[in-house]
Parts: C-alpha cells; structure tokens; sequence
C-alpha cells in the first residue's frame, strides 16, 4: 500500500472540503433566518396565531440558544460564525413567539376591553 498517497489525499483536500462546508452553511443557514419572515408575517398579517404552536416555537428558541451558548463555551469564549446563526435563529424564534403571545392573549385582551 502507498503511505505517501493516503497522507498527501487527506490532509490537501481537508481544507478544500473544510472551506466548501463552510461556504454550505454560511448559505443554507443564511436562508433559515430568511426563511421565518414569511411566518413571521403571515401570523401578524392575519391577525390569527391559533394556527400556531407557541411550545413548538418555544422550543425552537430553547434549542438554538442553547446551541449558540454552547457554541459560544466551546470556542473559548469567542463569537464565530455558527454562534452568530444560532443567535439570529433564537431571535427570530423569539419574535415569532412574541407574536403568537401577543396575538392571542395581549391583543384579545385589548380588543375585550374596548366592547366594554
């Protein structure tokens, strides 16, 4: 078996692959934060959140600021592109989920007293 094949393969295409992942997620997670707009507003466009899962979104937000925090511990304490993402999804998952709050109990409230 060739020694010298297997070690110049691996270590020369690690950083090709390495800069190619990165390019993946810069995009794909890019168009994730992208893509809550249009829910974000079709909730606050209807006026009607009873189409959405306050636990789910919650849970979306639990998930991703928990990951941007570990993300964050596990590079030392350092912002990084991935911490940053998760941030941002925690954030939009949180805007969704004001909206939600705020759609079924702060506004129906509102509109309650107002007949009153």
């Amino acid at each position: 078996m060739n020694t010298t094949m297997l070690t110049v393969a691996g270590p020369a295409s690690r950083p090709r692959s390495l800069s190619l992942l990165s390019g993946a997620f810069a995009l794909f997670n890019g168009l994730r934060v992208v893509a809550y707009l249009p829910t974000l507003m079709a909730i606050q466009g209807s006026g009607h959140a009873d189409q959405h899962s306050l636990f789910t979104w919650l849970t979306f937000l639990g998930a991703n600021l928990t990951m941007a925090l570990w993300l964050y511990e596990q590079n030392g304490r350092r912002m990084n592109r991935a911490v940053a993402v998760n941030a941002f999804n925690a954030l939009m998952c949180g805007a969704i989920a004001v909206s939600i709050v705020w759609l079924r109990w702060v506004q129906s409230t509102t509109s309650l007293s107002a007949f009153l």
